[in-house]
């Protein structure tokens, strides 16, 4: 997960820049699958949070570290248009609930 503080105004020109860092780490091994969320409200702290699937911890480290993804992640942060403090962690779930509208029991747990 990554949670990105970034002032409102600068959204759309971010968005572009990070379609095209998403793009390039979809081609990595490992990965599975990313959903950005955009805050509904101008007012909130954390204007985007993205959730991204990884086959493994270790492909995604392998994706991270690729020169042109660090590249363009170093100059989105530096932007003096756009400064944006991204937030990223790897992290577990904890408790999941799944709804019976998704075909699941009401709560499961590991």
């Amino acid at each position: 997960m990554n949670v990105f503080e970034i002032d409102a105004e600068h959204l759309d020109g971010f968005l572009a820049h990070w379609q095209e860092r998403a793009a390039l780490m979809s081609t990595k091994p490992g990965f599975l699958d990313s959903r950005l969320h955009r805050a509904r409200s101008s007012k909130t702290r954390f204007q985007l949070v993205n959730v991204s699937h990884w086959a493994s911890e270790e492909e995604y480290a392998a994706a991270g570290a690729d020169p042109e993804f660090q590249r363009r992640t170093k100059a989105a942060s530096e932007s003096a248009q756009a400064p944006v403090v991204p937030n990223p962690g790897l992290y577990d779930v904890a408790v999941e609930f799944v709804g019976p509208a998704a075909g699941g029991p009401a709560a499961s747990q590991d």
